[in-house]
């Protein structure tokens, strides 16, 4: 039986690293790239990064799928999207890429280096205020896999440090504020608030003029969720009124971000490209390969995606 990759290929490496990647993981697990098909009925496993399901045929005996990407909101309701457990192949314990990439933007924004490239780009010598961490709270809004441990290491460094999500997580090891209820009291107490939630209906335009109002005067948001999270009119907005001091946006809608946009050149805008991780193929097949043995064992999928959720 075999694995098909769809689109991997092109995303990372070439189709001989996965070959040899997935030989060294699964070694009986015949590997096929599309459109290299070959007999449809050997395939029992695929895994993609952008499929087209319109181009895709229907796999008769495929038991599971894998997700490279972060959303599954671009394909999870096509009409031919096959009725097979879907699975996340990221890290259970979180991306070392993903933490520090967090902890970054978080400490760049509290030792409010924006304010300092800003008066250099005028040759100022200007000195911000400097806060003490247990002055800074820092709010992350989704605490799966990838918040929890950039979370854990910047409570360590002192900071206040607490999540909004969508239902309870006992044993969280930080103050969790759960629903639509309670946003409003999780963003009023949130100096920097960290995005990394799954786009669903429920999320989407989740930081608007209405939300932005909830925070306190000079909060700042990072972004690594997904583009559409965040209303770019009502943000300018709030950064033009100085109730928002700074917005780092790793994701935009669209992107590439067209040359047009006005984030590009607002002075309290930093766009990333979109960088936030890349994980390597070895992470990747290491993922797939723990999954596949396990449904080998008799059980599902390790990380299996609620598709009517949208994560």
């Amino acid at each position: 039986m075999a694995l098909l990759l769809v689109d991997l290929h092109n995303q990372i490496g070439n189709a001989e690293v996965w070959r040899s990647s997935f030989k060294e993981h699964l070694p009986d697990l015949e590997i096929r790239l599309w459109p290299d098909a070959g007999n449809i009925a050997d395939i029992e496993y695929m895994a993609f990064m952008r499929p087209d399901f319109d181009v895709l045929p229907a796999f008769p005996n495929l038991k599971a799928m894998f997700s490279r990407s972060a959303g599954v909101e671009s394909f999870a309701g096509h009409p031919k999207f096959p009725k097979v457990p879907l699975g996340k192949v990221e890290p259970p314990g979180g991306d070392p890429m993903m933490t520090e990439y967090v902890v970054m933007h978080a400490l760049r924004l509290h030792r409010e280096l924006p304010a300092y490239h800003a008066a250099q780009a005028k040759r100022e010598w200007r000195k911000a205020q400097i806060k003490r961490p247990e002055q800074r709270r820092i709010g992350f809004l989704g605490y799966g896999a990838m918040a929890q441990a950039p979370a854990h290491i910047l409570k360590s460094l002192g900071f206040p440090v607490s999540a909004w999500v969508r239902s309870p997580r006992p044993g969280a090891g930080i103050p969790i504020h759960v629903g639509h209820g309670e946003l409003a009291a999780f963003l009023g107490q949130t100096d920097i608030a960290i995005c990394l939630l799954p786009l669903t209906p429920e999320t989407e335009g989740i930081f608007s003029a209405r939300t932005f109002a909830m925070m306190p005067v000079g909060a700042m948001l990072v972004n690594l969720g997904r583009g559409k999270h965040v209303v770019d009119a009502d943000l300018i907005a709030a950064l033009d009124s100085g109730h928002v001091e700074h917005a780092s946006l790793d994701v935009t809608s669209p992107e590439p971000l067209p040359e047009s946009s006005p984030l590009w050149a607002h002075p309290k805008v930093t766009i990333m490209p979109h960088v936030a991780r890349r994980p390597t193929v070895g992470q990747i097949v290491k993922e797939i390969a723990a999954n596949v043995r396990n449904i080998r064992a008799g059980g599902g999928l390790l990380q299996q995606i609620d598709i009517v959720r949208g994560y």
